[in-house]
């Protein structure tokens, strides 16, 4: 779920941190600038990890007052793989499916068509519901769910000369991506980017199994996609909200318990007798 990943990144470090130490005020602009960001192809920025691998000397550049390092870190980044199984909790709960939240990530949809199967939604309550056989399962909001990982999705939102576009790229197979470029969003979609002029690279020794991009014009009517955008599936057995198998497993250690005491009792009879 969580990996590390390199980055060089050129940072500005404004006049008024001149007066600090380098590796202190370099930290502090990272810790200001990367988390809780989408590093394209990459994944959700958690933090720093660890100080800086290394440190470029200081450019000035003309009208600028600033310094400017290009700089070598490691960052913990969030990118679930494909066929992971995570658990989170319902946020919300719509005729296209269910979406959960893991509490610092809330893009993670899982349709319709990776229910258990039969599910169905019922417009009365607004819940998804399991039928198996002649009970029903319920899908509350705020319930633990367990889920598998099928496709990661990237989206980048470019304005053209026709309007606004989105380039999303799919990957659907587990393995770390190469080259996430220079583009760098706010999970919140707020459209920020690395800032600076930054060129951004992640290192990685692996290549995606399977990867497609595809690019389609929005319009002002529509809401702006996430920048990371997860699918997920419970469509297995053990996979759903995580108390229905408890009590499955909770009823299996009972009649386990049973059958052990009925083997004591009878074990205890043929000792009887033979004596």
């Amino acid at each position: 779920m969580f990996i590390v990943t390199k980055v060089v990144d050129t940072l500005r470090i404004s006049p008024n941190m001149l007066s600090i130490p380098s590796l202190t005020a370099i930290h502090s602009e990272m810790d200001r600038r990367y988390p809780n960001r989408v590093l394209m192809d990459v994944g959700l920025v958690i933090c720093r990890y660890g100080d800086c691998l290394k440190i470029g000397d200081g450019i000035c550049v003309n009208g600028d007052g600033g310094a400017h390092h290009e700089c070598l870190v490691k960052l913990v980044i969030f990118r679930p793989f494909v066929d992971e199984v995570c658990t989170g909790r319902i946020k919300k709960s719509t005729p296209e499916g269910i979406q959960v939240s893991l509490g610092f990530f809330e893009d993670i949809h899982i349709p319709a068509y990776w229910m258990l199967r039969p599910s169905q939604f019922e417009a009365r309550t607004g819940l998804w519901v399991w039928m198996d056989d002649d009970e029903r399962y319920e899908m509350e909001i705020g319930s633990e769910i367990r889920f598998k990982i099928k496709t990661i999705n990237f989206t980048q939102i470019t304005n053209t000369a026709k309007g606004m576009q989105a380039t999303t790229t799919t990957t659907t197979a587990q393995a770390p991506i190469t080259n996430p470029g220079d583009m760098m969003r706010s999970s919140s979609n707020d459209g920020s980017g690395s800032g600076g002029g930054a060129n951004i690279k992640a290192e990685s020794s692996q290549q995606p199994v399977r990867k497609r991009s595809l690019s389609v014009d929005l319009s002002e009517s529509q809401n702006m996609p996430a920048t990371m955008h997860v699918v997920a599936s419970i469509c297995e057995d053990g996979l759903g909200l995580t108390s229905w198998w408890e009590a499955q497993e909770e009823e299996e250690e009972e009649e386990e318990e049973e059958e052990r005491e009925e083997e004591g009792a009878t074990n205890e009879e043929d000792v009887m007798e033979e004596e």
